[in-house]
């Protein structure tokens, strides 16, 4: 039986070994990673699915993100993925296990919009997904429009005009 854990509870190694398996060791050339680029992912937002024996079989990150507008101010964001499991257990449900982990816990927390990089019929239809809001993004390496979804997890409006890139941390 698997269940779910914090991602802080896995080790880096395990995780980079596991997003290896899932995605290849060159995924990191991959516009999400571009657009999450020297962030550190969040906890609170970041799920692993264990095996009964412990082991990391799957694992959800999520990033601060923000759509930086042409006056150079952001919108934040958070952004959902990658959602990886082990190829020896894909289609068993994990990976949408943990995406209801994360999607109920952003509701939860009321935090900012969630978006992604992913498929509109599958991310839309299990969780509300779309790329209503989302025509006047960019993002720094190739995508597919259609892909590029957002979620509202607290009933805002989702929309702008700009560049996806790493949240700047704002000091006083």
């Amino acid at each position: 039986m698997s269940h779910i854990v914090p991602l802080d509870s896995q080790s880096d190694a395990a995780i980079e070994q596991l997003l290896d398996a899932a995605f290849g060791p060159d995924r990191h050339g991959r516009t999400a990673y571009k657009i999450r680029d020297g962030m550190a992912w969040l906890p609170a937002l970041s799920f692993a699915m264990a095996d009964a024996d412990g082991a990391l079989i799957g694992s959800l990150q999520s990033w601060p993100v923000a759509l930086t507008l042409a006056d150079g101010g952001q919108l934040p964001l958070i952004m959902v993925g990658p959602v990886a499991v082990e190829p020896a257990h894909q289609k068993g449900g994990h990976g949408r296990a943990l995406m209801d982990s994360v999607v109920a816990a952003a509701r939860a927390m009321r935090c900012e919009p969630l978006m992604m990089i992913g498929d509109p019929e599958y991310y839309g239809r299990f969780w509300g997904f779309t790329d209503e809001g989302t025509g006047g993004w960019d993002a720094p390496g190739p995508f597919e429009k259609r892909r590029l979804l957002a979620l509202s997890v607290d009933g805002s409006a989702i929309g702008g005009t700009g560049m996806l890139a790493p949240r700047i941390a704002v000091t006083a």
